[in-house]
């Protein structure tokens, strides 16, 4: 059961910085438009998982769409696309990861949690890191899109939390990605103007939508059954480290020393926070 849920959890975060890598590279070399990148990887992620819903045996009965869950997993999808248009890979995935673990523990505070000193000074950390990333200079982060990635982790968390006790993991996910198509394809109508598409960005997409986020996400909810709360917000700390590196190694991106020191801020920061206490935040995902 340790062997399954590591190998799991190991497969869920490559798919988390994957998705990073895959949208960063799409968008960078202007193969495929915003909005058609996130058309394209909802679609793709909702005909992939609908089909392994379809043919898999004993899918027993269908639960009716949870609104909320398609409308916050909706709004991280295109929130992030259009970061990235701006954005590199490491900082993106840096300021979404960051968002996602504060929303979880603002939202586990006004729940009623109480923490220990220790923990608000992690708070505290974290959120200087995070401002001192997007303050203006010379290496800060395109402002429009920093807002629009910490969008999109304060979506992702949302979501995290409302999907975190279902059922049928699979079955859900499938759901909120096939009633989330209407909504983006709405989204594809508003910046028609901007249409731009190329088979190496339909591909790049595709891929986003039906392996690193349709699959990736239900990997990492059965990697959930077998993490502590705490274990599962943690390991999640690894995906901007993943993704930098990635950026490095495919994009020829650099990385500035102000990310460096926002880095170990938010990522140290959020640790010390996470490590206080086994059930200060509930599970999460990307």
């Amino acid at each position: 059961m340790i062997a399954r849920t590591a190998y799991l959890t190991v497969i869920a975060m490559f798919a988390f910085a994957a998705n990073s890598l895959l949208c960063r590279l799409a968008l960078a070399e202007n193969l495929i438009d915003a909005a058609t990148f996130t058309s394209v990887r909802i679609v793709a992620g909702a005909v992939t998982l609908g089909l392994i819903v379809l043919f898999r045996s004993g899918t027993g009965e269908r639960q009716p769409a949870n609104w909320y869950c398609v409308a916050t997993l909706f709004a991280y999808m295109v929130f992030f696309s259009f970061a990235y248009l701006s954005l590199s890979a490491g900082t993106g995935a840096l300021l979404l990861f960051g968002s996602v673990q504060l929303t979880m523990f603002v939202v586990a505070l006004h729940q009623g949690e109480r923490f220990p000193l220790l923990s608000w000074g992690g708070f505290a950390c974290a959120i200087f890191g995070l401002i001192y990333l997007v303050l203006p200079g010379v290496t800060a982060p395109d402002p429009l899109g920093a807002i629009l990635m910490i969008a999109a982790g304060i979506a992702w968390g949302f979501y995290s939390l409302l999907g975190r006790q279902v059922a049928d993991p699979l079955d859900a996910t499938a759901r909120n990605f096939v009633y989330s198509v209407p909504l983006v394809l709405v989204v594809s109508l508003v910046f028609l103007s901007e249409f731009s598409i190329s088979y190496d960005g339909l591909f790049l997409a595709i891929a986003s939508g039906a392996i690193t986020s349709g699959c990736g996400y239900v990997v990492w909810y059965a990697a959930l059954s077998g993490l502590t709360a705490t274990r599962a917000a943690t390991v999640q700390l690894s995906v901007p480290v993943i993704a930098a590196f990635g950026g490095i190694l495919l994009l020829s991106e650099l990385i500035t020393m102000r990310t460096v020191l926002a880095s170990a801020a938010i990522l140290g920061g959020i640790a010390i926070v996470l490590t206080q206490r086994a059930d200060v935040l509930p599970e999460a995902g990307n």
